[in-house]
């Protein structure tokens, strides 16, 4: 009772297809894969497109003051 033989994980995917159906498991897949390949592109950015945004010409000067002065 420990692990599923081949012929247990099989009927599941006859289930699953049957509650599914081909089509709607299909798109999942590809919106699954349009997700993925977005996040890839989210995260390998190009560098020199982060250092313009970064540094846009303008300069913040603030002064910081202690709250607790004795």
């Amino acid at each position: 009772m420990g692990s599923f033989s081949i012929w247990h994980w099989l009927i599941v995917l006859v289930i699953v297809l049957l509650v599914f159906g081909t089509k709607k498991l299909k798109n999942i897949g590809s919106d699954l894969g349009g997700a993925v390949k977005g996040f890839k592109e989210g995260v390998k950015d190009d560098p020199s497109k982060l250092n313009e945004s970064a540094d846009s010409g303008r300069t913040i000067d603030v002064e910081v003051k202690d709250k607790h002065q004795s």
